[in-house]
């Protein structure tokens, strides 16, 4: 399992709702995997499930990982999930430099590129707090790609992007599978990632069934 996403009867309640339904899944690692479904699904959910963020009943590997051990996260993890909050009273580069710190695996240069490819000058100096719908989308795709992460969990990533922002999202995808990276895409705007998907998965009331096509 060390090539594999894997989840084993995975389940989640909360407040009584059941969120996560006897999910099973089996990913090879290197594919854009698409999840899609109306809001309250149960995508993010399953998101936050792989990212070690919730716990859950049944079995979670990623990459031979047992995510199910107390306090366990995927290693080399990229993250966008829900309404992803960097500090307002900062410029992008800054926000990037204090979430760099966390881990200290990667410099200047690797911020700097990041901004770059999802379309931000590292040079602009206004803090976030001036920020578009849009631009704050954009830095938080930089964030979650920034330090090359093995496995990339994208929530509604296209959420306040224009047309060719859009398409950047897409070359971007493109080429973190290139490098290897396994990606888990979940949206509601399937129009954003067709075509991108090595498989597609409709969720609905915390069940997940794979669809025909990406």
């Amino acid at each position: 399992m060390e090539d594999k996403i894997v989840l084993r009867n995975v389940s989640k309640q909360i407040k009584g709702k059941t969120v996560l339904q006897h999910v099973d899944l089996e990913l090879e690692a290197g594919g854009v995997y698409g999840f899609f479904g109306r809001n309250g699904s149960g995508k993010t959910m399953l998101l936050r499930a792989i990212a070690g963020l919730i716990k859950v009943r049944g079995k979670i590997i990623v990459f031979g990982k047992d995510l199910s051990k107390e306090a366990a996260f995927p290693d080399k993890l990229g993250l966008l999930i829900e309404k992803t909050e960097l500090w307002p009273q900062y410029s992008a580069m800054e926000n990037l430099e204090l979430l760099a710190q966390i881990r200290n695996e990667i410099g200047e240069e690797e911020m700097r590129t990041a901004l770059e490819r999802v379309g931000l000058d590292p040079e602009d100096k206004r803090l976030i707090r001036t920020y578009s719908m849009g631009m704050k989308q954009k830095l938080a795709l930089a964030q979650a790609i920034m330090e090359s992460p093995r496995l990339l969990l994208l929530d509604e990533p296209t959420n306040g992007l224009d047309d060719d922002a859009v398409e950047l999202f897409r070359t971007i995808i493109l080429e973190e599978q290139e490098r290897g990276c396994t990606i888990l895409i979940a949206t509601h705007q399937k129009e954003d990632v067709a075509g991108l998907c090595s498989r597609s998965f409709r969720m609905s009331e915390g069940i997940c069934r794979e669809v025909n096509g990406s």
